[in-house]
């Protein structure tokens, strides 16, 4: 699966290469649309907000193109490929093998949800659930590379994946050109690393994290990544031990700022998105939402976009 994309600057990550890895994954991929809310139909003072449906992407989160991203940029051993996993880039990976016909193992954590669990082996992977957080998933699969030569695909920090992410930021760009600011979700960085990559600083990049879960936060205050506590309800997409090395950076020179939100405004925000749009959304996928519907965001003059990153879960309400 050797392609002839050049080589990625081991300095940055470049808009060239972003551009290079979209034109990689298009085939493989959907764009996602975007649409146009008014900002009292979601009780927020503004005129309107512009959402990226990225929920309906392959497999139903993001990941799908830091996932694709990786297999193609690669040679495939016949191991296959190996990731571990909160749900959502486990799903994507083997969405991913699926497609491109390449065996795959994923580890998950016991916190995944059991929709993901279901999703990730409905697509034919090797499933190993253990370890109560994700770094004890990291760690399991990290082993069976060893032991068995499998090409790893890391969830976030890995240059690839954050290539594959910032193909979301270009395509945003082309829908939605004059942004002032993008809310988005952060658990181990991959997402906004790979859109403030893309940006850098022509939109203001705004990291939204819950609570219990502050890894970029935490980061940002220390100067560098910190193991950070994991508990939220978007545990299973939100709550990494740290951020990512390779994000780290990035974040530091093009992201604006973080805001933390609780679980309650988590909650009220899928299910607003329910109520007024019909969306489901899972935790993670509400969570930058939640920003502004909370009021912990109040955007003054500014044009608001938003990004709905994964819908693999089930409605809960507060």
């Amino acid at each position: 699966m050797r392609t002839d994309i050049r080589p990625v600057s081991p300095a940055a990550i470049t808009r060239e290469d972003i551009l290079a890895t979209a034109s990689l994954i298009r085939p493989h991929i959907r764009r996602t649309p975007t649409i146009e809310v008014a900002g009292r139909d979601l009780a927020v003072d503004l005129d309107r907000i512009t959402l990226k449906l990225e929920y309906l992407q392959h497999a139903g989160s993001f990941k799908s193109r830091g996932a694709f991203t990786n297999l193609l940029m690669h040679d495939v051993p016949a191991a296959g490929v190996a990731a571990a996993s909160g749900g959502n880039h486990g799903a994507a990976v083997a969405f991913a093998a699926q497609r491109l016909k390449v065996p795959a193992h994923i580890f998950v954590p016991t916190v995944a949800s059991p929709a993901k669990i279901e999703q990730i082996r409905s697509y034919g992977a090797e499933l190993v659930v253990g370890g109560d957080r994700y770094q004890d998933a990291l760690d399991a699969c990290n082993a069976w590379i060893a032991q068995s030569g499998a090409m790893a695909v890391h969830a976030f920090d890995q240059r690839e994946t954050l290539l594959g992410q910032g193909t979301l930021a270009a395509e945003l760009f082309e829908q939605a050109p004059e942004l002032d600011a993008l809310l988005v979700a952060v658990g181990g960085g991959g997402l906004i690393g790979g859109i403030a990559a893309w940006y850098q600083n022509d939109v203001r990049v705004i990291g939204v994290e819950p609570d219990g879960a502050p890894t970029l936060a935490m980061a940002l205050e220390a100067g560098r990544p910190v193991d950070a506590p994991a508990g939220s309800i978007a545990a299973d997409s939100l709550a990494p031990k740290r951020v990512g090395e390779l994000m780290f950076p990035i974040a530091q020179q093009f992201v604006d700022r973080v805001i933390t939100v609780s679980d309650d405004d988590i909650r009220r925000a899928q299910a607003m998105l329910w109520d007024t749009l019909r969306i489901v959304a899972e935790p993670g996928g509400a969570a930058a939402l939640s920003a502004l519907t909370s009021g912990r965001y109040l955007p003054v003059g500014e044009r608001v976009g938003v990004v709905i990153c994964g819908a693999n879960t089930v409605i809960t309400r507060p």
